[in-house]
């Protein structure tokens, strides 16, 4: 018994951790004693998987942190080459006794060959992709070998840039800084584009296997996916049509699906079903009378239920499925009006004014992102009053912690498919692969409550008709032009909705962001916009008072982070200006990013007298001048129902328009958020010599209150006060007090 025990203890530490996810079929996780090496050379060294070359690279003191003072420009080499990673696993009997068993990568970064035993099993080309392989006849019944060759990615699409007679745009592909000249190859690569650079993120373009390493062992069926189709939902009711997709090796006479709570107690649905050997789609509706319904943060509680999906043959559980899900209705409304198309977010029937940011990946190297650092981050944006984040289209389709912390806290998701700021080759072999890496990430992500909707890409169509591309290509050669534009419709128009409509048929797609009329520059009129003229237009910070969208979905103004963190990447004093060679290598806006915040300070305040006096008198500045977009975009409701602005997080530390740094530490600007996103906020704006004060409530449900105004003069004498009961109704922007300034100031 003994020998057992310990057979099995030493079991559970080769393969990791193990859990069971029913009485037939189990599953665990390949994280240790992983090597890794430069494939043409020979030293081993330990690895952690998931990881990253960059990561373990550091770990045995081959390369500096990427992060510190200059230390990027010193590790541009490793991209360039090939790496190898192995382990070694053992199976217990009753393992491989099993009718199946599986290896199951939920992430390769990126090009890369697996080999079990000498034999190849997987060729993976894109990093959003997962990748499995049927092991069960090419496993030895004592020592595994399993290795895994990730190829350059810069190795691999050069030859791709180098046979084409005209070049991709990719605005932000800095492959100078990559020693690549102007051979941006990113567009060429299903990978995250901001590994390539960008303008708040440094070029470290990774590879290595970025997300856990599956096996998976079964008998005779096995539960492939469960969708949570809501078809119709009401406070009264909620028709919920569940869709099983169950993989069976024979044919099954008596089987049966079972729909029911987690514990099991309380049964929601079952179904006697035949089993054909192959894949079988089964579908059950259920119905909630009285549902508790999943709201966003500040309307109510995000309330989620605990399902549980089971397989059952012969009176035996085979497989199961739980899954937390939150029942709602959300659309998006986009119709015509008197003032153009709308564009805003409809929750449970109710309309909703969208409060948020856009989102970024937390790291350049995305597995040693935690949990806590998640949970950090999405409860920053809750308790800055948001209910809404954009998961950006330059970086990853998040992990599943990301979501299921906004299911959670309420907290609605833009969610853009990983295409920006590029034009890409959409034809061929790479077209059908962004189809499939579509499809996994639908069907992955389509039953969080927290999905607000699908948009095809971050700024493709703009930069394509606003700057200046399709004129650039037309003058090159006309059919040029018609090539690019052709895949950009098949890609954005006519694949991905296709994928949506297939996959998630409730959910809204938006072929881009900005976006308001095919074929067209978007406008402020209908549809979503990305507002930079104030920045990098340098229009005055006024200019927020007056400029409107249905939605803005972007906009933005830098700062650099506190001095906390700036003595992290740049100890030395002598580094602390912002003109440094260390701090420039920290703003990838360049020099005239840097001009743009000292012309705006100086415009705003004095010069500060010190380094630190700057740090801190920039933050305030962009904190300020996000406030007085965020309160103009809510005074303009409903005519303007949704402010996302750029960007909640950093990559590393950085100047940058984000609102937190990367070590979690809030900017001024997180704190006027927080303020400008309360659920009732008082607003005054002076317009043609009047003081106006705005209440603007989110409510679903009308507030009553006194409004106080006091007018102080500079001495501290109070000159004028007013007080007026005020009644605010439900989901409403409107002037509660006007006063000329004149009558205000009394002659002051």
């Amino acid at each position: 018994m003994q020998i057992i025990l310990r057979s099995i203890f030493l079991f559970f530490l080769v393969l990791g951790s193990l859990s069971v996810m029913s009485q037939e079929a189990v599953s665990f996780v390949l994280k240790s004693d992983w090597k890794f090496r430069q494939a043409r050379l020979e030293n081993w060294y330990p690895a952690e998987v998931p990881g990253t070359v960059h990561t373990d690279l550091m770990k045995n003191r081959i390369i500096e942190d990427p992060y510190f003072k200059l230390n990027e420009r010193a590790v541009q080499w490793v991209d360039k080459e090939d790496w190898i990673y192995k382990t070694t696993f053992s199976l217990p009997q009753d393992i491989l006794q099993k009718k199946h068993i599986e290896i199951h990568f939920k992430g390769l970064d990126t090009y890369a060959d697996v080999f079990l035993n000498g034999e190849k099993i997987i060729s993976a080309d894109n990093m959003f992709r997962e990748w499995s392989a049927e092991i069960k006849s090419k496993l030895a019944p004592g020592e595994n070998k399993l290795k895994v060759y990730f190829y350059s990615p810069i190795k691999m699409d050069l030859p791709k840039w180098e046979a084409l007679p005209f070049q991709y745009e990719a605005s932000n592909d800095q492959s100078e800084n990559g020693g690549l000249f102007n051979k941006k190859l990113s567009v060429f690569a299903r990978k995250a584009g901001y590994h390539y650079g960008w303008d708040w993120g440094p070029r470290l373009v990774t590879s290595g296997i970025w997300r856990p390493v599956e096996i998976k062992a079964w008998d005779d069926a096995r539960i492939e996916n469960i969708f949570y189709q809501q078809k119709n939902v009401s406070v009264k009711k909620a028709d919920i049509s569940v869709i099983g997709e169950i993989i069976a090796d024979k044919n099954i006479e008596d089987a049966r699906m079972m729909i029911s709570d987690k514990t099991g107690k309380k049964v929601l649905a079952t179904k006697k079903v035949k089993l054909a050997k192959g894949l079988n789609k089964i579908e059950i509706p259920i119905s909630i009378s009285n549902p508790k319904l999943w709201w966003s943060n500040g309307l109510g509680e995000p309330h989620l239920y605990d399902f549980k999906a089971e397989i059952i043959v012969d009176s035996k559980t085979i497989d199961t499925k739980e899954e937390k899900i939150g029942i709602r209705s959300i659309k998006v409304i986009h119709k015509p009006d008197e003032h153009g198309k709308s564009f805003y977010i409809e929750l449970n029937g109710k309309p909703v004014f969208a409060k948020g940011a856009n989102y970024i990946p937390n790291d350049m190297f995305l597995p040693r992102v935690s949990n806590a650092k998640y949970e950090k981050v999405i409860l920053d944006a809750v308790n800055a009053n948001m209910n809404m984040l954009r998961v950006w289209g330059g970086g990853i389709y998040e992990n599943d912690i990301f979501y299921d912390l906004c299911d959670k806290y309420g907290i609605m998701v833009w969610q853009d498919f990983m295409f920006a700021c590029s034009v890409y080759p959409a034809e061929g072999a790479l077209l059908e692969n962004m189809r499939k890496e579509a499809i996994e990430n639908v069907r992955r992500l389509r039953n969080h409550p927290s999905i607000a909707l699908w948009c095809g890409n971050n700024e493709n169509n703009e930069a394509w008709f606003g700057w200046g591309w399709k004129k650039k290509y037309e003058k090159q050669n006309p059919k040029y032009a018609e090539l690019i534009w052709n895949q950009l419709v098949e890609q954005y128009h006519v694949m991905l909705p296709k994928v949506v409509k297939e996959n998630d048929p409730e959910a809204f797609y938006w072929p881009t962001s900005p976006f308001s009329e095919f074929g067209q520059l978007s406008n402020d009129s209908s549809g979503d916009r990305h507002y930079w003229r104030v920045w990098h237009n340098k229009e005055p910070i006024e200019k927020y008072n007056i400029e409107r969208s249905r939605f803005f979905s972007e906009y933005g103004f830098q700062s650099f982070p506190e001095l906390a963190t700036v003595k992290l990447y740049a100890p030395d004093p002598k580094d602390w200006n912002i003109h440094s060679e260390v701090m420039m290598a920290h703003q990838r806006g360049g020099a005239h990013a840097n001009g743009l915040i000292e012309s705006y300070l100086l415009s705003e305040y004095r010069k500060p007298k010190d380094f630190e006096s700057f740090l801190y008198m920039n933050q305030v500045l962009q904190g300020d001048a996000i406030k007085t977009a965020m309160e103009a975009h809510r005074r303009d409701m409903p005519y303007c129902m949704g402010t996302l602005y750029w960007q909640h997080n950093d990559v590393w530390p950085v100047a940058s328009w984000s609102a937190r740094d990367y070590y979690d530490r809030w900017k001024a600007q997180q704190y006027f958020a927080k303020e400008a996103y309360r659920d009732i906020l008082v607003s005054p704006i002076e317009k043609e010599g009047k003081l106006l004060v705005y209440i603007v409530s989110d409510r679903h449900s009308k507030a009553s209150g006194s409004l106080e105004l006091t007018v102080i003069g500079l001495d501290g004498k109070i000159m004028n006060q007013y007080k007026v009961v005020s009644v605010v109704p439900e989901n409403s922007s409107n002037v509660q007090l006007s006063i000329g300034v004149d009558e205000l100031l009394k002659g002051s």
